[in-house]
C-alpha cells in the first residue's frame, strides 16, 4: 500500500489496484505549489467535511479523474449541485464500495459547504484495504468516541491532525493514538497556516518517547505502508 501526501489533509492511498484521494486542497496551498494536480489519478475521492481547506479542488479533480465522490449526505448534495454525478452520500455507519469496507465515524469539529450551506456533521473514516485497517480522523478535537475504535479494530495506521488551534495538537494526537490503540501515526493538518505550524522534530520525539512512530512525509512524497 502506498501513501502520497499532498499537503494539509490531502493524501492519496493506493491499494488493491484502487486509488483513493482524500480532502483535496492543493492549488490554494502555497506549500504544495510543486504538486502537479493535472497528473493526479483517483478512483474515489473521500471528503471528511465541507470546509474549503478540504474541498477546494474537489470539483476540478472529480471531473478530471471521473472518481466517485464519497461524503456525508449534505456535502454530497452540494457536490451534486456543482454538476458532479458520480457521488455517494453516506452517514455514520458501515458502507461497502469496490475498494472494500468503509466505516464513517464521528469527528468533533464543525462543517459547512463553500457556499455557506449546511454541511451536516464532520466525519472520519476507517478503511479496510489490502488486509490493513486505516483510520483517517478528518478534522477533529480529542474525543472519547475514539476509544470505540480500539474495540472494533486492530488499526495498522492512524492518520491524525496534529496542528492544533482548529483540531488536535501533537499532545492530543498522541493521546488519541492511545485511545484508538494504534502505534503508527501519520500526521496531517499542520504547517499550512501560521496558527497550525509545529516543530516537527519535537513532535516526532514526543511519539518516540511513548514507543510510537509519527510519520511526517514531505509534500508530494510517497511512502510504503508496511
Amino acid at each position: 500500500m502506498k501513501y502520497t501526501y499532498y499537503g494539509q489533509s490531502c493524501f492519496l492511498l493506493e491499494a488493491d489496484g484502487k486509488k483513493l484521494l482524500f480532502d483535496p486542497f492543493i492549488t490554494p496551498n502555497e506549500l504544495a505549489a510543486h504538486v502537479d494536480t493535472d497528473s493526479i489519478e483517483a478512483d474515489f475521492i473521500l471528503i471528511s467535511h465541507g470546509h474549503d481547506d478540504h474541498v477546494a479542488d474537489l470539483i476540478t479533480l472529480a471531473e478530471q479523474t471521473g472518481a466517485k465522490v464519497i461524503a456525508m449526505v449534505e456535502v454530497a448534495a452540494w457536490a451534486s449541485s456543482q454538476g458532479l454525478s458520480n457521488v455517494a452520500g453516506v452517514n455514520f455507519g458501515v458502507q461497502h464500495f469496490d475498494f472494500g469496507k468503509l466505516r464513517t465515524v464521528h469527528a468533533l469539529h464543525s462543517s459547512s459547504n463553500p457556499d455557506g450551506s449546511y454541511g451536516g456533521n464532520p466525519a472520519g473514516f476507517v478503511l479496510e484495504l489490502e488486509g490493513k485497517q486505516i483510520y483517517y480522523a478528518g478534522d477533529t478535537a480529542l474525543t472519547l468516541e475514539m476509544k470505540l475504535l480500539a474495540d472494533l479494530y486492530n488499526l495498522d495506521y492512524a492518520i491524525l491532525p496534529i496542528g492544533g488551534h482548529y483540531t488536535m495538537d501533537v499532545d492530543d494526537a498522541l493521546l488519541a493514538s492511545k485511545f484508538v490503540g494504534c502505534e503508527r501515526v501519520i500526521g496531517v493538518h499542520y504547517n499550512t497556516f501560521p496558527p497550525i505550524r509545529i516543530n516537527e522534530e519535537d513532535a516526532q520525539a514526543k511519539f518516540s518517547r511513548e514507543g510510537k512512530t509519527l510519520l511526517l512525509p514531505a509534500i508530494n512524497e510517497t511512502i510504503n505502508l508496511l
